[in-house]
């Protein structure tokens, strides 16, 4: 593995220049990932770098590592000219929108390519950091061949859902369960309740504290309450006494005795393959409460790539971005190595080059087209999360009351938010 990796970096960093004008620049890039994204990037790299006259070096690891290498090099602006940067790191480097150099203002990149809303994603005081590489979120996935034995169809209401998980138990048995929702699941689960009846999302964008009051947020934690007491989901208890075995390790899960699921949209394979054969697992539309001010989607850009305001060359740089992210050279040598691309066209280009699953774009699909508001990368810091998560374990385990539980939660949140004013 190691001499693969060895011979690709030294065919890139031979790379020889089309073009013999001063055009020419020398570029670094930096990114995290495995074999199969090393391998592919440095090729789009050489096959960019070919098109438009640049020499690029390559800079790659895996995750671990990455965060407190790139947080070093940041630190004393000896950072690549491109940068792979985790979408929740952005408030880390870049919390007034000068982290990294202003897409909007390089014209070799092509924003035209991207939904606004994924572009919002990863823009900060009105500055664009980063493309979005690809868009992820989360979807519903149920067993429709469990749910048609026992004369169901996928809920389209959470009324609906409650109405699905009794007449489930009532056809097949007590040992049957509609949902599964444990540990950041159901932290999300929560979020959506409370994100679908406010129409807010956790974070409020103009004064980076929490939006929720304790009220709405108690809400949508006996939302969750409601969806264990009505065996609709297992408790935290259960989980537990089972050994808290993921959910598609589950022979519950592969044999349909668990029937859905809130998950990305980009795990739906992983979650299908274990399945018993005959067992078909599809993805469905936003589930919401009547009268919703939005269905809440959680959507995210599952990584960016940034131009770094430090680089001697940002054009430059500008033109390989846009190449592997927007152009044939690129999106072919690239594929979906980094996921489905979120850029129009190359999400086009390789569906129509037979690239994608038809059941991995369907979930994709949903995804795109449901609408939520504007997702903080707040949401996905460490310690907010961990607080979150763990406040609402001890409520699970009756250790605290919801009201209680929302108190800790905000205020948990907000000493973390108040660290980036």
């Amino acid at each position: 593995m190691k001499s693969t990796i060895k011979k690709a970096l030294l065919a890139s960093a031979l790379v020889p220049c089309a073009l013999s004008s001063a055009n020419a620049a020398d570029l670094r890039m930096s990114w995290w990932g495995g074999e199969s994204r090393h391998v592919a990037t440095q090729e789009a790299l050489k096959l960019c770098g070919e098109k438009y006259g640049h020499t690029i070096a390559p800079e790659f690891t895996g995750f671990s590592g990455y965060l407190e290498k790139l947080t070093t090099q940041m630190a004393g602006g000896t950072e690549a000219d491109l940068i792979q940067v985790n979408w929740p790191w952005l408030p880390l480097f870049s919390r007034d929108g000068t982290g990294f150099a202003d897409l909007a203002t390089l014209e070799a990149v092509d924003l035209s390519q991207y939904p606004q809303a994924d572009l919002d994603g990863v823009t900060v005081k009105g500055h664009v950091q980063g493309i979005p590489v690809s868009t992820t979120g989360r979807v519903f996935f149920f067993n429709t061949t469990t749910l048609a034995e026992a004369g169901i169809t996928p809920p389209t209401t959470w009324e609906e859902f409650f109405g699905a998980a009794e007449a489930l138990r009532d056809k097949e048995g007590e040992d049957y369960r509609l949902f599964n929702a444990v540990a950041e699941s159901a932290q999300l689960l929560v979020s959506l309740a409370v994100t679908q009846k406010t129409g807010k999302d956790l974070v409020d964008p103009e004064t980076n504290r929490v939006a929720w009051t304790p009220e709405e947020l108690v809400e949508g934690i006996t939302f969750y309450q409601r969806m264990v007491d009505t065996g609709a989901i297992q408790s935290r208890q259960d989980e537990a006494a089972e050994g808290n075995v993921k959910l598609y390790e589950k022979q519950a899960w592969a044999q349909g005795k668990i029937a859905g699921s809130y998950e990305w949209d980009s795990t739906y394979f992983k979650f299908s393959d274990p399945l018993n054969e005959g067992e078909e697992l599809t993805a469905v539309p936003m589930i919401t409460f009547e009268g919703a001010k939005t269905q809440g989607v959680y959507r995210k850009p599952s990584m960016l790539l940034a131009v770094s305001k430090n680089s001697d060359n940002p054009e430059a740089a500008a033109e390989i971005l846009n190449c592997l992210v927007n152009e044939p050279e690129g999106i072919d040598a690239l594929g979906v190595t980094r996921g489905l691309p979120a850029s129009q066209v190359a999400l086009e280009r390789l569906e129509g080059a037979g690239e994608i699953k038809p059941e991995l774009l369907k979930a994709h699909e949903i995804m795109m087209a449901s609408e939520g508001p504007a997702v903080s990368p707040f949401n996905e810091h460490p310690e907010l999360r961990a607080t979150f998560v763990d406040t609402l374990e001890e409520f699970s385990y009756g250790m605290v009351s919801a009201e209680e539980a929302a108190e800790y939660i905000i205020e948990g949140a907000n000493d973390v938010l108040s660290q980036f004013d």
